[in-house]
C-alpha cells in the first residue's frame, strides 16, 4: 500500500490508506485512545480500540480508514480537522525514550545549551519546523527573483588564500603543501569582482561566510550565511532600487501579514544618522511594540576612512597607517571627493551603503574601485607594505584588462530573517548553529 501524507487524507474519505509519522500526542478515554500522527504536512487524528504501548515521539504506521468526524468534533485549527482515522493496524516502526525537554512549547524558557544539544529534536517543536521551512521558502524567492532579472548563479570557492580583508580568518592546513594554509572566505568579495572583470555582469549565489569574530544575539559564531550579488555597469541607486524591489516582494510574498513603514524607503546619510540618532543603525519604526511592523532605511554617504586604531590592523589597515577603511578596501571614492584623497583623506565619502532593518544591519555593500591607481592610493593611505599589496596582485593585474564599473550588496540571510520573524537571536533561525562558546 502507497504511503499517504496527512493533508491528503482529505481527498481519501471512506478509502482504507496507509500513513508513517511521529506520534505527536496521545489522549486515552476509557476504551478509545485518541493520538495525532504527525508527518511533514501536519498532523491528522488516529482513533483506535487496540492496546498498543505508545510513547510521544516514536516512529509508527497506521493502516486504516478515513472517515468524516461528527459535525460537533471537527477540529478548526487542524488542516485535517474534518477528518480522522479509523485504525485498523498500527505498527510501532521504532520507539522514542523520554524527551529531555518539551516539544509543545516555543522552547524559549529551555535552557538554550541543552536545545542544541538535542538540535534534532528541537527542530521538531512547531515554531521551528515553521521557520526552518519558511526560510527555504525566502531563500528560493530570491533565487528566482535574481534569475528572472538576468543573474547568473555562480559557485566560488571554500578554499582560498588569506587576505586583509576583515576579521579574522579561521585557517585550514594543507596536505599537499606542508606548513601552508588555506583560509575559509569572510565573503566571497574577490571572486565577485574578478567575475565581473570576467563579463557575467550580473552574479549572485548564496553564500557560506566564515569570520572568527566573538558572537553576540545578532551575530553568530564562525560561520553564516548572506546573499552574494554584483552588477556592472549599475550606479549605486540601481543596487538600491533593485534590493528594495527584491525585499518588499520578499515580504509581501513570504511573511503577508508584515506592514512596511514607508515606502520608498528613506536614504540616510551617515552623518544625519548619527546626528539625528546616534547611531548608524537607527530604528525607525513608529510602534516598537508592533510585532508586524518593518522599517526599512538605507543608510549612504560614509567616510571612506576612520583614523587608524589597534584593531584596524584586522580591518585591511597597515600597522604604520593613519587610517583605515570605514568598509572594506574596494569601495570606491565619492566622485566629487576623488581630489581628497591626497588633501584630507577623513573628508572623502565612500559609494557605501548599508541596509538597516528595525535597528539592526542587515546588509552592506558599495561601488567598487575599478580603476588601478585608486585602489592603489587606497593601499597607500591605509598603510600597505609592499608584502600586503602582493596579496591583490592578482586582482590589480586583473583590472588592466577592461574592468567595468561595479557594485554590489550583501545582505545576511540569518539576521534578516531574525528579524522578520521576531527572534531573540538568529540561531533561532539556523538548522545547526554552534553554541555562543563556538562549539557545535
Amino acid at each position: 500500500m502507497t504511503r499517504i501524507l496527512a493533508q491528503q487524507t482529505l481527498k481519501h474519505i471512506s478509502k482504507t490508506i496507509l500513513l508513517k509519522g511521529w506520534v505527536n500526542s496521545i489522549r486515552s478515554h476509557g476504551k478509545i485512545t485518541f493520538f495525532d500522527l504527525r508527518d511533514r504536512t501536519g498532523l491528522i487524528q488516529i482513533v483506535t480500540q487496540e492496546k498498543i504501548d505508545l510513547k510521544p515521539e516514536s516512529v509508527i504506521s497506521v493502516a486504516g480508514k478515513v472517515v468524516k468526524r461528527p459535525e460537533k468534533l471537527v477540529n478548526p485549527k487542524l488542516a485535517t480537522g474534518t477528518v480522522e482515522i479509523q485504525a485498523e493496524k498500527i505498527a510501532v516502526i521504532t520507539q522514542s525514550k523520554e524527551l529531555p525537554f518539551p516539544l509543545d512549547t516555543d522552547g524559549h524558557a529551555i535552557d538554550e545549551s541543552i536545545r542544541l544539544k538535542y538540535r534534532y529534536l528541537d527542530l521538531r517543536r512547531p515554531r521551528m519546523n515553521r521557520i526552518i521551512k519558511i526560510r527555504s521558502q525566502a531563500v528560493n524567492f530570491i533565487r528566482q527573483f535574481l534569475l528572472a532579472q538576468d543573474f547568473v548563479e555562480i559557485e566560488t570557492p571554500i578554499l582560498t588564500k588569506t587576505t586583509p580583508e576583515g576579521a579574522r580568518d579561521f585557517l585550514v592546513p594543507s596536505r599537499l603543501q606542508p606548513g601552508k594554509f588555506y583560509a575559509l572566505p569572510q565573503s566571497p568579495q574577490q571572486y565577485k569582482q574578478m567575475l565581473m572583470v570576467a563579463g557575467f555582469e550580473r552574479y549572485f549565489q548564496i553564500a557560506r561566510c566564515f569570520r572568527d569574530e566573538d558572537p553576540r544575539h545578532d551575530r553568530a559564531y564562525g560561520e553564516f550565511t548572506q546573499l552574494d550579488l554584483e552588477m556592472s555597469f549599475v550606479e549605486q541607486n540601481d543596487i538600491l532600487t533593485l534590493t528594495e524591489t527584491m525585499f518588499t516582494q520578499l515580504v509581501k510574498t513570504i511573511f503577508p501579514t508584515k506592514k512596511i513603514k514607508t515606502s520608498p524607503w528613506p536614504r540616510i546619510t551617515h552623518a544625519e544618522a548619527q546626528k539625528k540618532y546616534g547611531s548608524d543603525k537607527p530604528d525607525l519604526r513608529k510602534n516598537k511594540q508592533d510585532p508586524h511592523e518593518l522599517a526599512f532605511a538605507w543608510i549612504i554617504d560614509f567616510p571612506l576612512f576612520n583614523k587608524q586604531t589597534k584593531a584596524d590592523f584586522f580591518h585591511g589597515a597597515g600597522k604604520n597607517a593613519r587610517f583605515a577603511p570605514s568598509h572594506h578596501m574596494f569601495t570606491a571614492p565619492h566622485p566629487d571627493d576623488i581630489k581628497l584623497l591626497d588633501q584630507d583623506p577623513l573628508k572623502v565619502r565612500g559609494l557605501q551603503h548599508d541596509l538597516v532593518l528595525n535597528g539592526y544591519e542587515v546588509g552592506g555593500g558599495s561601488i567598487r574601485i575599478h580603476d588601478p591607481k585608486i585602489q592603489e592610493k587606497v593601499f597607500e593611505l591605509i598603510g600597505f607594505t609592499d608584502k600586503q599589496k602582493q596579496q591583490f596582485h592578482h586582482m590589480l593585474e586583473a583590472f588592466t584588462y577592461g574592468v567595468p564599473p561595479h557594485g554590489g550588496i550583501a545582505p545576511g540571510i540569518d539576521r534578516l530573517l531574525m528579524v522578520l520573524f521576531n527572534e531573540p537571536n538568529l540561531r533561532e533561525v539556523m538548522a545547526f548553529p554552534a553554541i555562543a562558546s563556538g562549539q557545535t
